[in-house]
Order: C-alpha cells, then structure tokens, then sequence
C-alpha cells in the first residue's frame, strides 16, 4: 500500500480523466494508469472503470474506499502542517467549498486578510450548490465549506457568519425605487425573472406565504445572468441581499415579508482539522462577528 497511490487515484476521481491527472502530478499517463492498476491487483478489487463514451466510473467499493483513503491523506497534510507550525513554517493547502455569492462577498475578504498573515499557504477552491457542497464535506473532497445553515447537517461544526436576507431587485428607473419597501403583492402583475438555482425554494416560500403566483417572465440559473437582465429592464427578480447589492448597476429594496438566511462555514470536526483550516475558521468567525 502506497499513499502515493492514493493522492493519484483521489486525484484522478477529482478531475475525471486520467490525463489532467497525470498533468498536474507531473507525471506520465501510463504511470498513473499503473499505479490505480497496481492499487486494483494488490486488493483484488476494480476501484475504476474506464469507458470511451461513458469516460471514469468510480465502483461501489471504490467509492466506499475513496472515504478512507482522503481521511488518511488529510491526516497526512495535519502532520505535515503541525510539523511545519513547529519549525516556525506556515504550509499546507486549505480546500474550501462555496457558491455564487459567498464567493464573491465573503471569500475574498477572508481571504486577503488571511494571505497577509500566511502568504504560504494555498488554496483550492470548489463552487458548486448547497447540496454538492455538503457531500463534498461528507466525503472529504473539502476541508471547509460555506453553507445556508437550514440546509447544513447538523454532523458539521458551524461557525456563522452573516444572516443575508431576500431582497427584491428592480432596473433604476423602475417605479420601486421610489418606494421604501415593496409589498410583495406589488408584484403580482410584474414581469418576474425567476433564479431556477439555489435560492429558488426562498422565493417560492415567499410567494406561498402571500398566496399569489408571480408572472414568470424568465426562469434563469446563473446569478450574473439575472442581475444583468433586471439591468436591462427585462423584469424584477427577488435574491439574497448579499449578492444582490454587490451588482451596482441595479438597485433593491426591502420586502414586506422577511425571510433570512444564516450562511456559515462548516466543518467536519473543528478540533480534528488542519492547524491551517482551524486558524482560517478563527480568522473568519472574527472577521464576520460584529457583522
């Protein structure tokens, strides 16, 4: 058994291609091939299957594997950053999970405080939804990860850093600007650009919570595409006051109706985690406390 192997099998399930893999391992396609190949006949089991159309399937016992075999790769990275914390180095590589807004809002201001303090250290970063994110931490593919805490697992240490309300946003010139709140009625009869992505299930609450149906001009997934369409007057859409009031070029306004959600950073085990990990978790609960 060699940790060698684990770092190129757990790489290769991350990229999904043998190739990229062998790339950024800077090694040849055939070693890598070998090694998983090794890996399968030393344990007497198929961990991958390779298909022209189909491209990398990881087995059911694969997948139960690849649980244990990053466990032990994080508990290597804890080693070698406490042995780095003692000699007065700062390494390691911190691997964060997050999604549209926080990275645009949260992250980077967690980020360039956290850089000054320890240049050395790296990060790796996964975007995806809530529900990608929270398996990510399940399995191991994360260190860290931000989280809408009425969707995180209660398994997860939290630390919570901004509660981030659902605003509705409007072209400039549209007659809610002149308005201190919008009565989410007022909508009814408005063109409504409708996010299909993470925070569709908010607004839908809301809309239940009135008893009206919003005029659904568009259902649209990315974030950016909607602020730039309510930019463009093409209709008003409702959102997280977080992203939302970052877009500039549009404007927005309380609703009538609260509804917040408490975005946090989760971890598996807080006391467990990497020297790195846990001085960046303090770093953001003080960053975000008198938020």
């Amino acid at each position: 058994m060699s940790i060698v192997r684990f770092e190129i099998i757990t790489k290769v399930i991350e990229l999904g291609s043998f190739t990229k893999a062998a790339k950024q391992l800077n090694m040849t396609q055939s070693a890598v091939s070998h090694a998983i190949a090794s890996l399968e006949s030393e344990w007497g089991v198929t961990l991958l299957i390779r298909d022209r159309k189909k491209g990398i399937t990881v087995t059911e016992v694969g997948r139960n594997i690849l649980i244990h075999m990053r466990e032990i790769l994080n508990r290597i990275e804890n080693i070698n950053q406490e042995i780095a914390l003692a000699n007065n180095l700062e390494l390691g590589t911190i691997r964060i999970g997050t999604f549209t807004s926080a990275s645009s809002c949260l992250l980077p201001k967690i980020l360039s405080i956290f850089q000054k303090k320890y240049p050395k250290i790296e990060f790796t970063f996964f975007e995806g939804t809530y529900e990608e994110i929270n398996e990510w931490l399940h399995t191991g593919i994360i260190d860290i990860g931000f989280v809408v805490q009425v969707k995180a697992t209660t398994n997860f240490d939290m630390i919570p850093l901004v509660k981030d309300k659902m605003v509705v946003a409007f072209h400039p010139d549209h007659k809610f600007a002149m308005k201190k709140t919008v009565h989410i009625q007022d909508l009814k009869n408005e063109p409504f650009i409708m996010p299909t992505g993470m925070y569709q299930t908010h607004i839908e609450e809301l809309f239940k919570q009135a008893n009206i149906e919003p005029a659904i001009r568009f259902e649209v997934h990315d974030c950016n595409t909607i602020a730039n369409m309510v930019q463009e007057d093409l209709g008003v859409t409702i959102g997280p006051e977080l992203f939302l009031k970052s877009q500039h070029q549009i404007q927005t306004g309380n609703l009538n109706i609260t509804y917040d959600r408490e975005i946090s950073l989760a971890c598996p085990s807080i006391s467990n985690a990497s020297p790195a990990v846990q001085e960046f978790l303090a770093l953001a609960k003080n960053t975000f406390c008198h938020v």
